[in-house]
């Protein structure tokens, strides 16, 4: 028999084989000597996560032509939900929960609840369960998490129902409307917030660290757990004075995360499709060789393996600044000052170590025999008995170590929506803080006998306080590890979930640095809107609607949407310029 042969095309010389290993993130697939030829757009959009889509959907909506530029097949980016191991099972690889569901302007601006986008609110959101089988909650209702934390202690009950409080004003009346508006320089915000009744406060606690507020503000070791870990689970270091204008926030935000209904994805999907309702193009699966830069200004993005993207207007970047600017735009059109800034960029000094469980039952809570909201609650945080516990947990992540004595956030989704598990099944979710760079060697990361027994490990510790998790229950899981984060989603360097460390220096004005404030940059037509910029991280939807006002206010585009009430609000009062 004859046997059938195929005649691969020419690769080009120059292969990803090329790139320094850690940074094999965008220039991903050979590149082809077709000549794909130009397609010509008004705006170019690298990487299509939720920011990417959020600024691909307004400026679409403006009448601009957009295409957005992704390397995996889904967008989305850690907007994720997929059957990881068994059919029918859904889990959500990365993002699960969503703290501004009730602020980001995009849900309303976008209409996105008519491409079938729904939240649950559940009214447990944390649980907090202790060894002895006691238990503090934290629920979307104030009196009921102050009557939890009076078990422990009635000063610390009454210290938060009056923190709790204050953090609201401040969240309303400054914290959520800054979050979507540019951010400005220190010296021309401080003058605006000084006539504020809460600045004062909000002032000192910007030089605490979180460690310090609890220790400060608390006496109850397991009240101090609960609170050190809703602030510092999204990346805050602990001990890391200059950033504890975040307290507030974090405290607030503890009692009001949703979860999406069908899964994370879900979003990602409206977000596209109201994209592509109005004209958006999409480029998937793609690499992106360069960011074409001609005297000093973006014109467009070479595709590896496609087409030359024309940017009539320009191209925003939704990945981190050192891919941005050092690989994909290079040195050559950059200022020294400005690479040096750009290459001290700093992750974050931890990332996330998840176990993705298909379960054949609900998980029973030993503490729920005490209190029976432990089984609602959307958020469970196990293995701290006290702060110290935490700090202990701290100090393996700097050395390294990813041993037994750890705790983590766990949750089980389909308590709450069972569309995400075959009828009866259920999902499970452990994420556990997890050091990138272990002291035995990072290949251990993407060995799968190691990733399996620290998901039992991580597992085991969930069964000391669900009896029932256990080998009969649990029909199968994976692992995602810091390794394979960073794999899967690549503009998460290291397995960062931030796009950057939350640092002083790389936060508001500073994030990335002073030289991509509002999201503009030094190359000209080269606007930013990833989690590297501001407000940051999480799924804020915030980066993305800012970097396409940075856009409509360069380039002169009419904008169709208004300001939210509470910005206004906030203008009204003099704390925006």
């Amino acid at each position: 028999m004859k046997r059938f042969t195929q005649k691969w095309p020419k690769v080009a010389e120059k292969t990803y084989k090329d790139w320094p290993e850690e940074s094999k993130h965008w220039f991903t697939f050979p590149v082809l000597t077709k000549d794909w030829g130009k397609r010509e757009f008004d705006i170019v959009i690298v990487g299509g996560g939720p920011n990417g889509l959020t600024a691909g959907a307004y400026l679409a909506r403006a009448g601009l032509r957009v295409a957005i530029v992704d390397r995996r097949t889904e967008l989305g980016g850690g907007c994720a939900t997929e059957e990881l191991r068994q059919p029918g099972f859904r889990h959500n690889s990365h993002a699960i929960y969503m703290p501004m569901v009730d602020y980001a302007p995009a849900y309303k601006d976008l209409n996105l609840e008519r491409h079938q986008l729904e939240h649950i609110f559940p009214e447990v959101q944390f649980a907090m369960s202790f060894a002895d089988g006691g238990s503090l909650c934290i629920y979307n209702d104030l009196e009921r998490t102050c009557k939890s934390i009076e078990q422990y202690s009635k000063k610390d009950a009454a210290t938060y129902r009056d923190f709790f409080k204050r953090a609201q004003v401040m969240v309303d009346e400054f914290i959520a409307p800054a979050t979507y508006v540019q951010p400005e320089a220190a010296m021309d915000q401080l003058p605006r917030l000084a006539k504020q009744p809460w600045n004062e406060e909000m002032m000192a606690l910007s030089e605490k660290s979180p460690k310090r507020f609890v220790d400060e503000t608390f006496e109850n070791d397991r009240v101090k757990a609960l609170m050190l870990y809703i602030i510092c689970m999204w990346g805050a270091d602990p001990m890391q004075s200059g950033i504890g204008y975040l307290i507030p926030l974090y405290i607030n935000r503890a009692s009001n995360y949703r979860l999406v209904v069908h899964g994370s994805h879900v979003l990602a999907a409206a977000l596209t499709r109201d994209y592509m309702s109005n004209g958006g193009k999409i480029f998937s699966p793609y690499g992106v060789e360069k960011i074409i830069v001609e005297n000093g200004e973006a014109k467009g993005v070479q595709l590896s393996g496609g087409p030359y993207l024309e940017a009539k207007m320009g191209v925003i970047s939704t990945i981190d600044p050192q891919q941005t600017f050092l690989k994909l735009v290079g040195e050559e059109h950059l200022d020294e000052d400005f690479i040096e800034a750009t290459s001290a960029w700093m992750w974050e000094h931890w990332t996330l170590f998840g176990v993705h469980m298909c379960l054949f039952e609900a998980p029973q809570f030993s503490s729920a025999k005490n209190n029976p909201d432990v089984a609602k609650a959307l958020i469970h945080v196990l293995g701290y008995e006290s702060a110290e516990d935490f700090m202990k947990h701290q100090e393996h992540i700097a050395n390294g170590e990813f041993e037994k004595d750890l705790g983590f956030n766990c949750c089980f989704p389909t308590i709450h929506d069972p569309s995400q598990a075959p009828a009866g099944k259920h999902t499970g979710l452990i994420s556990c803080m997890a050091p990138y760079n272990l002291k035995e060697g990072n290949e251990k990361w993407a060995r799968w006998k190691f990733k399996e027994e620290k998901g039992w490990m991580l597992i085991n510790k969930l069964a000391q306080y669900s009896p029932n998790i256990n080998e009969k229950s649990v029909r199968d899981f994976t692992v995602s590890s810091p390794n394979d984060v960073s794999n899967k989603f690549m503009d998460m360097v290291q397995g960062s979930i931030k796009q950057g460390q939350y640092h002083p220096l790389q936060m508001g004005y500073l994030r990335p640095n002073e030289y991509c404030s509002t999201h503009r940059s030094p190359i000209k037509s080269l606007f930013m809107g990833g989690a590297c910029t501001y407000p940051g991280g999480t799924v804020l939807l915030g980066a993305g609607y800012l970097a396409a006002d940075a856009v409509a206010e360069e380039c002169g585009i009419k904008k169709w949407w208004q300001e939210p009430d509470y910005v206004k609000a906030a203008r009204g009062k003099g704390l925006f310029g």
